[in-house]
């Protein structure tokens, strides 16, 4: 029974910081363009990394 004494305010405080997250996330306008970062995936700005083949002369065939 004494567990509970604990536990309710534990559950409590948990509650408490998610609100925060929630209400900064809100503030910080995290929400506002869902679209976009799911359309940035398919559109790739960066130039992809050069792959250099570098033979040594046992890899070569005549």
């Amino acid at each position: 029974m004494n567990i509970i004494f604990v536990l309710i305010p534990i559950a409590i405080l948990f509650v408490i910081i998610a609100g925060a997250l929630f209400f900064w996330a809100i503030r910080s306008e995290q929400f506002e363009d869902l679209d976009r970062q799911g359309s940035n995936i398919l559109f790739d700005e960066d130039c992809p990394a050069q792959k250099t083949s570098k033979h040594t002369s046992d890899d070569r065939q005549p």
